[in-house]
């Protein structure tokens, strides 16, 4: 059964609980790796910077302690593979409806399950919709 490395683990824990449950669910049926939890100010100004995030600091939910957004991607990672990110995408969604999480994902911004509409692809990305527990 696939599990997550102790790096992953870490980057996992710097997330909001219902994140960690989430993932800690999905791992079971998908192998994936956690590439970010919490972003730091640098962290932050570096993704904006590269063109990686569209939000400056501290408007990213990543920039949240916990953090309310984490990037995940199926493993192993094949950037070029964006079937298998979508894919990996609605697994994470529907095991997020199944445990009665409101996720946003960065496939699908507006959520109306047209991803071809998305004006800026973060298929790694997942977010809570809503601020507090």
């Amino acid at each position: 059964m696939p599990h997550f490395s102790n790096t992953s683990l870490k980057r996992l824990q710097s997330c909001d609980e219902r994140l960690q449950r989430l993932f800690q669910s999905v791992v079971q049926r998908f192998d994936c790796t956690v590439l970010e939890g919490h972003r730091t100010r640098d962290r932050q100004d570096a993704a904006f910077a590269r063109g990686a995030s569209t939000l400056q600091w501290p408007a990213s939910k990543h920039n949240a302690l916990p953090s309310l957004a984490v990037d995940v991607a199926p493993w192993p990672i094949d950037w070029d593979d964006r079937d298998r990110f979508h894919l990996f995408g609605g697994v994470v969604l529907g095991t997020a409806q199944a445990m009665g999480l409101d996720i946003r994902w960065g496939g699908d911004w507006d959520g109306d399950t047209a991803t071809q509409d998305n004006v800026f692809d973060d298929l790694v990305h997942f977010e809570l919709r809503e601020e507090s527990p």
